[in-house]
């Protein structure tokens, strides 16, 4: 039997498994964070802090008692979150690394054939002797390793030991200890995951195994690309196989599209969709969501599940961007209602505002309004700046 799911359960259904049902304003203890580090799965790295840095948008838009004291003690004291990919950069907690180890070996090969085409013959020549210099001095920054004659330009003009820093951390013998002015700090794998971790083995099944199921619970219902594409572990293949494996402990399950749509055919695990109407209402407040936060990542699921088309045009010229450089999308309740473009002048201790865009048939009610303008004072409370300016006609009315 195929069990329908309707658009806004569905909705409910993946803004709960994504922490974002809760209140926002509950009380969070470091320990708490890393709950809901794991809950998640992953937090995104990037470096752009147009208002603040991605991981630290993330967990605010999820809890607004979020500290970045906490976040940083777990990666770089406790050692409870490590640094890696999934579909990019991203924060793991360090239970986590044993299956990692897999993807580091999966990756190896392909890095170096990949690598060569792009940098050319001998781009692998400083390896060893990076890897030596930081077993013998300690953890260093890839400017500290800088050959004096080489020109800055982009990732593919990295200087080979820069190359060397960033294979071996790709491949997993080294690890980010930490961040210096958001530049990685490199070290050995050895001195930065704790033992118990870094020597744990799993099985290939018992990995296949595991990123597939661990997917599904933090989706709630996908397909087997999405369970594949969560944590970027495996192939659409092995995921297939791994459903195909389980059935017995799946449901099938139809989930309702935005703007009629031919319905998703996915899986969810049996007993883990009770009653729809059971699934918490999501906040009426409005937030503020990171471009790269996990709710919009798949753009095609957000786009079938909320109706909201979000690209982000940071690499896309000015002349043809639709909306601007770095847009923020907007929450409320369990609905996409629009973007907005700001950006926190720290040297005027300003947040300004340049253009909000609501979403067909979301009006600019006056309480819509407050209750945007209320999130905005908390924005910019997080960012550090005082007072927000608004540009003339901001609204696009």
């Amino acid at each position: 039997m195929v069990i329908q799911i309707s658009n806004q359960a569905a909705r409910r259904i993946f803004l709960a498994k994504q922490g974002l049902s809760a209140s926002p304003a509950r009380a969070m203890s470091k320990a708490d964070l890393l709950d809901l580090i794991h809950d998640l799965g992953f937090v995104q790295v990037d470096s752009i802090s147009t208002v603040e840095r991605a991981h630290n948008q993330i967990l605010f838009s999820r809890n607004q008692t979020f500290r970045r004291e906490h976040l940083r003690q777990l990666l770089e004291e406790d050692r409870a979150l490590f640094e890696h990919w999934t579909h990019d950069a991203s924060i793991i907690p360090c239970e986590f690394y044993p299956y990692w180890k897999h993807r580091f070996s999966r990756r190896e090969a392909g890095i170096l054939t990949k690598w060569a085409k792009w940098q050319g013959e001998g781009f692998d020549r400083a390896f060893d002797e990076t890897y030596a210099r930081i077993a013998q001095g300690g953890a260093i920054l890839a400017r500290e390793v800088k050959e004096a004659d080489h020109k800055s330009g982009g990732w593919w003009e990295w200087h080979p030991s820069k190359t060397a820093l960033e294979f071996l951390w790709h491949t997993g013998k080294l690890a980010i200890a930490a961040r210096e002015n958001f530049q990685k700090i490199y070290d050995l794998s050895e001195r930065v995951i704790p033992g118990h971790h870094l020597e744990q083995e799993v099985s290939h099944d018992d990995f296949v195994d595991w990123a597939c199921r661990s997917a599904l619970m933090r989706l709630g219902f996908a397909t087997h690309g999405e369970i594949a594409a969560f944590w970027d572990l495996v192939t659409p293949e092995e995921a297939k196989a791994w459903v195909a494996a389980n059935r017995e402990d799946l449901d099938e399950v139809e989930i309702e599209c935005m703007g009629g749509a031919r319905p998703r055919a996915s899986f969810a695990f049996k007993g883990l969709l009770p009653d729809p109407a059971d699934w918490p209402e999501p906040p009426a407040r409005i937030r503020v969501l990171s471009p790269f936060d996990p709710l919009l990542r798949d753009r095609n699921r957000a786009e079938r599940l909320f109706g909201f088309r979000y690209r982000i045009e940071v690499f896309v010229p000015e002349a043809k961007r639709e909306y601007g450089y770095y847009v923020f999308p907007l929450l409320e309740g369990d609905r996409m209602i629009g973007r907005i473009d700001m950006r926190a002048d720290r040297k005027a201790g300003t947040l300004n505002v340049a253009r909000l865009w609501l979403e067909p048939k979301v009006r600019a009610s006056a309480g819509r309004m407050a209750r945007l303008e209320a999130e905005l004072t908390r924005v910019a409370r997080f960012a550090g700046v005082g007072d927000i300016v608004y540009a003339e006609g901001w609204t696009g009315a």
